[in-house]
């Protein structure tokens, strides 16, 4: 090989490069990326039998706050710790009544209710149950598909919750977790 095919080369490769880069780093920072799940809370939907077989899901990012519906599976930046990304189920959205473990509370405007689909994890679950309602504008996505491992390769179906048992309350309180 000439050394001015070498040099082509090597030019060709650093343009390549300085194109496909920038497009990728956009793609998986503001369009979607590919997540693995930890832990047992997101359980029989994710991570469904041995914590040391890990689910990644694909996780679309350009998510509006009006797009999140009850049901979906989300991404969102921890409201206790944001370095921490949690998974969980959209429950309720702003004006729904929910039955939370203190008492009933109505969800405020911006706001959304999320659990953990694992009830019965020994584990503290980091939920709303324990932070209260979250707001909209902490979803960083919405968990479409289980990419790995292969034989989980499926679509997540947006599950509605069932409905909150009536209550025995005539009206709910207005929300008073801390949402700051």
């Amino acid at each position: 090989m000439k050394k001015a095919d070498i040099l082509e080369s090597i030019k060709f490769g650093i343009a390549a490069t300085a194109i496909v880069f920038p497009i990728t780093s956009t793609i998986f920072n503001y369009i979607v990326s590919i997540n693995r799940v930890e832990g047992a809370s997101m359980q029989p939907t994710l991570n469904p039998t041995d914590i040391s077989s890990r689910d990644w899901v694909l996780l679309r990012k350009l998510v509006r706050p009006e797009s999140v519906q009850r049901g979906d599976i989300v991404c969102i930046i921890s409201p206790r710790d944001p370095r921490e990304l949690l998974i969980k189920r959209v429950i309720a959205l702003e004006g729904d009544l929910v039955s939370s473990k203190k008492r009933p509370l109505r969800i405020p405007e911006g706001h959304c209710w999320l659990e953990s689909d694992n009830h019965n994890s020994r584990a503290i679950n980091l939920d709303s149950n324990i932070f209260g309602p979250v707001s909209l504008g902490l979803v960083e996505g919405r968990a479409t598909h289980i990419v790995w491992p292969p034989h989980r390769l499926q679509r997540l179906p947006s599950r509605p919750p069932s409905p909150p048992p009536a209550s025995p309350y005539d009206g709910a309180e207005e929300c008073d977790f801390d949402l700051d």
